[in-house]
């Protein structure tokens, strides 16, 4: 352990290895709103939140989970899919605040290309959100699908019917067949931009009088 005069412990929350203050120096530095995505072993979590001198303000916020409660989700709550819809959902709410760019935090989780941090930061842009980023680091349109578990459950319904069932239990409970996930994906992200059309219109209109 290093010691000395000049020796500083460590903020709690970096000695736990749950933030990096200097990388969250930086954003605060930017003025802008932080786009904070942040997954657990079961869930997605996105929010907005911008940095005052009491502390940090979550203008928008939205969790997995409610695609399931809200919005007739059935698949799983922490792949892909259902990380794009959960940024998309956090973004538009956040929009209908007031909120049109912001900066991405993803914390303490690894920069993977194609991860599903990126897959919720690209849920966000995809409702109009302003987020600086490398276009390269998204995952591809048909990961956002789910069309590779789509072909991997086939594959297995195929295959090995059991350990199908096994593997598939969430899905199959809930009523819906995995192979047909990139539908559903398709139906239930309509679902949630029309449930802020009005966000949409207004922000179509005021692209349209800029011009």
């Amino acid at each position: 352990m290093a010691r000395g005069p000049r020796y500083k412990v460590p903020r709690r929350r970096r000695r736990e290895g749950k933030t990096n203050y200097y990388k969250r120096y930086v954003m605060v530095l930017s003025r802008k709103p932080r786009l904070v995505v942040r997954r657990t072993n079961n869930y997605i979590w996105v929010q907005v939140i911008v940095a005052g001198l009491e502390g940090d303000i979550t203008v928008a916020a939205a969790h997995s989970r409610e695609l399931v409660k809200k919005y007739g989700w059935l698949g799983g709550t922490k792949n892909t899919p259902a990380a794009y819809l959960t940024g998309m959902l956090a973004a538009l709410r956040a929009l209908k605040a007031g909120i049109k760019s912001a900066v991405l935090d993803i914390g303490l989780h690894r920069p993977v290309k194609g991860s599903r941090v990126f897959a919720a930061l690209k849920g966000a842009l995809d409702a109009g959100l302003e987020v600086p980023h490398s276009p390269e680091i998204l995952p591809e349109e048909y990961r956002i699908r789910g069309e590779h578990i789509a072909k991997h459950a086939a594959m297995l319904k195929e295959s090995d019917p059991q350990l199908f069932e096994r593997r598939f239990s969430l899905y199959l409970t809930r009523g819906l067949d995995p192979v047909d996930l990139p539908k559903h994906f398709e139906e239930v992200r309509d679902k949630i931009l029309e449930s802020y059309k009005d966000v949409l219109g207004r922000l179509e209109s005021r692209e349209a009088a800029a011009q």
